[in-house]
């Protein structure tokens, strides 16, 4: 098996971009020194999440997580370290140096070398392209699209493919190329009782990629026979069908620049938007937009565009859709373009209403398409409307009932005054006494707990080394790390590792008590003896949990990287002044003990005892005094 050298692994960490780095996965704004964000683990409305730059570790105040920037990246694309590494290496440059290279292709299970699969994908969907595009066997698939209205221009952007309907060519052919039969079989690209037939046969095929635009999965839409219309590759170690977006890779630019992204039904609606011009635009995959996929856009977007079908199951999807925006901290806005009657694009049998974007595209045209799709309408307001669509609201149960299919979307909102604001226009769009609408929230809530207050206690600074003020929240199930001189002392130093040869030779790890302080000093005594650099290195080599995400939330403070030199100067002479007067207290006991011991006898090895505790006292009282004289 090949490692990595710890060269290697140190150049790359010494010449990734923090910021850059976490900007891929949360969207980061600079304040105060430090890069601040909407944790990507766990739901929250108010950034908690912060990167500091210099020390390259990232640390969640709402949940306590927090590790190295390699860690981030491992923990949100569950990468092992050595792929963690291979992949910041080539993105930054770095060729890596392997020792005992060799071949190793599994790891659990689990294909080893994440490359050979995605060049594995990429050359399959160069083939079904070319089937697609040059041969006669694609021909009805590429008819199929042509009629749809999509140009070659998004068949080619969005690499569309075809898939023979022989199963069998696929396995021959791979075959032939030198992969084997064992690597083929866990691919997800044959069927898993027949290992030997392909998965797709007789379908348009459609590649779905990660951010970094790898094919990771295929779709394939059935042109004829029985069937589903659609079909998705299996979810795998790459690809998870809830936690990924079609055309995401295409369309993140866009979605950057705007902060803004439009979310569609399928495959072909996805296409027909870019068609015409909306360059945001992604799908989810065969199921409901999860929060998952919402975390996901939350990286990069602030508010969504909800652009589903028109039909019931639509319109469904929208309503829930809304409620996995708001709460994921998404604005959101519905697509209502309405009637297209009298546009005059489309031909004699256009419909004047169309169900979907891909419609649209076919009979009124990319323009049309466009200014549809940005004719929307705020979420409250669709669900309003909606609402009374839904409901009698003429009669008094009609109306209960269309007032408390709003109170999902007024549990999403954080502010109460925005919250106030919303029962007044339910009270006032659904003719109800306000006081009554929110008599009927409040008692719809009575039994949940909507803010999570059972699961939260609140500690004061003291209590917990996580770093908030009083009045802020913890996990219950922390464990507490109570802060004390030496802790800090060695947190300071941590922070600022650079530091730690000189500190060493001023304080032992003899003179520290504090069980997590002496597990800080063995970790970086450990750095410092395996020249290893960085907190990366440092936090590796903490085994509590509890401790490291103590460090990083301290790393993202400037007060300990503000004058450290100082705070390791006084923090030392703290730590000494406080064992020499510590131990002085035993000393003094131990001669009231010995003289008392020894009154009237002439026993020479007590007298001796006490002469060597004596002598011990006035050393400690000249360190004393010696320390108190130090100059501040």
């Amino acid at each position: 098996m090949a490692f990595i050298t710890k060269a290697s692994i140190q150049e790359v960490n010494d010449k990734l971009d923090a910021v850059a780095v976490v900007s891929d996965y949360v969207r980061l704004e600079n304040k105060g020194g430090r890069y601040w964000g909407l944790c990507p683990f766990h739901n929250e409305k108010t950034g908690s999440f912060t990167v500091n730059p210099d020390l390259k570790v990232y640390h969640c105040f709402g949940c306590g997580k927090g590790g190295s920037v390699i860690n981030f990246v491992m923990e949100m694309d569950k990468l092992s370290f050595p792929e963690t590494i291979e992949l910041l290496a080539k993105r930054f440059g770095v060729g890596l140096v392997y020792e005992n290279a060799g071949e190793a292709v599994k790891e659990d299970g689990r294909i080893r070398h994440n490359e050979e699969f995605y060049e594995l994908y990429r050359r399959v969907n160069g083939s079904f392209q070319h089937f697609l595009l040059e041969k006669p066997e694609g021909k009805t698939g590429l008819d199929y699209l042509l009629a749809r209205g999509i140009s070659r221009e998004m068949i080619e952007k969005f690499r569309l493919g075809y898939a023979p309907a022989n199963r069998n060519w696929l396995h021959q052919f791979l075959l032939q190329k030198g992969y084997s039969a064992e690597f083929l079989a866990e691919t997800g690209l044959f069927s898993e009782k027949y290992p030997k037939i392909a998965f797709y046969s007789g379908r348009i095929m459609i590649p779905i990629a990660d951010r970094q635009g790898r094919i990771i999965a295929f779709g394939g839409r059935i042109l004829s026979g029985e069937g589903p219309k659609y079909i998705n590759s299996r979810d795998s170690v790459f690809f998870k069908k809830g936690q990924t977006l079609f055309a995401v890779d295409i369309a993140l630019p866009q979605i950057r620049k705007t902060k803004e992204a439009y979310i569609a039904e399928g495959y072909m609606d996805v296409i027909s938007l870019h068609q015409a011009g909306i360059t945001n635009a992604v799908a989810p995959l065969g199921t409901a937009f999860t929060d998952e996929q919402a975390k996901l856009l939350r990286r990069w977007a602030e508010h969504i565009h909800l652009f589903f079908d028109s039909d019931d199951a639509g319109q469904k999807a929208t309503v829930k859709g809304i409620i996995t925006c708001r709460n994921n901290g998404l604005s959101c806005s519905v697509v209502a373009g309405g009637s297209l009657g009298g546009e005059g694009r489309g031909p004699p049998s256009a419909p004047k209403t169309a169900k979907d974007s891909a419609d649209i595209l076919l009979f009124f045209g990319p323009e049309v398409l466009k200014k549809y799709a940005e004719s929307y309408i705020l979420d409250f307001e669709y669900l309003i409307a909606r609402s009374k669509t839904l409901f009698d609201i003429g009669g008094s149960e009609g109306k209960a009932k269309a007032v408390a299919f709003m109170f999902p979307y007024l549990n999403t909102l954080e502010s109460e005054v925005s919250r106030d604001a919303c029962i007044g226009a339910i009270a006032d769009a659904f003719q109800a006494d306000r006081a009554a609408v929110l008599h009927d929230y409040r008692r719809s809530n009575s039994h949940s707990d909507k803010n999570g207050e059972d699961n939260y206690t609140v500690l004061n600074r003291g209590d917990i080394a996580g770093g908030k003020g009083p009045g802020e929240e913890f996990p219950q199930n922390a464990r507490p790390i109570r802060m004390n001189e030496e802790l800090f002392l060695l947190t300071v130093v941590s922070v600022n590792i650079r530091l730690y040869p000189q500190f060493r030779v001023i304080l032992s790890i003899k003179e520290i008590e504090d069980p997590a302080a002496k597990e800080l000093f063995v970790a970086l005594e450990e750095c410092y003896i395996n020249d290893e650099a960085g907190m990366d290195n440092l936090l590796s080599r903490i085994s509590s949990s509890s401790l490291r995400s103590f460090i990083t939330e301290r790393s993202s403070r400037l007060m300990y990287q503000a004058n450290p030199e100082k705070l390791i100067a006084d923090g030392v002479k703290r730590v000494k002044q406080k064992r020499l007067e510590g131990r002085l207290t035993e000393i003094v006991k131990q001669i009231r003990i010995t003289k008392n011991g020894t009154s009237g006898a002439s026993n020479g090895e007590i007298v001796v005892g006490l002469d060597e505790l004596l002598a011990e006292k006035m050393h400690i009282d000249a360190e004393l005094r010696r320390l108190k004289e130090v100059k501040e």
